[in-house]
């Protein structure tokens, strides 16, 4: 392989990240604690996006229960869009070692 070939690869590569986070900003992905009490969506990068509470759930007198089942929901909804990720940037890393350190990415 020449240099101009392995350029081209590298930008053809760069390109396709770019897509595919633009693609994962897009994307939403949500998990539930305690029986659906408790959803929590993020996108495809794993930034929280919303929280939502059923109201049967706040109780004043255990505000553990409700902290945990919201760190619960977030946890599992960013280990989803991690898990996304992941599949989405081995795809575009054709074969290469993954993960790969790529400048901007999570």
């Amino acid at each position: 392989m020449n240099m101009q070939q392995i350029l081209k690869m590298g930008q053809q590569m760069q390109a396709r990240v770019t897509e595919v986070q633009e693609n994962l900003d897009r994307q939403e992905v949500s998990a539930s604690a305690g029986g659906g009490m408790v959803t929590a969506t993020v996108d495809g990068k794993g930034q929280v996006r919303s929280i939502a509470i059923d109201r049967s759930v706040v109780d004043p007198e255990d505000v553990e229960m409700l902290e945990d089942l919201v760190l619960a929901a977030l946890s599992e909804a960013q280990k989803k869009a991690r898990d996304i990720y992941d599949e989405e940037m081995k795809k575009v890393a054709g074969g290469l070692p993954f993960p790969m350190k790529l400048p901007g990415l999570f």
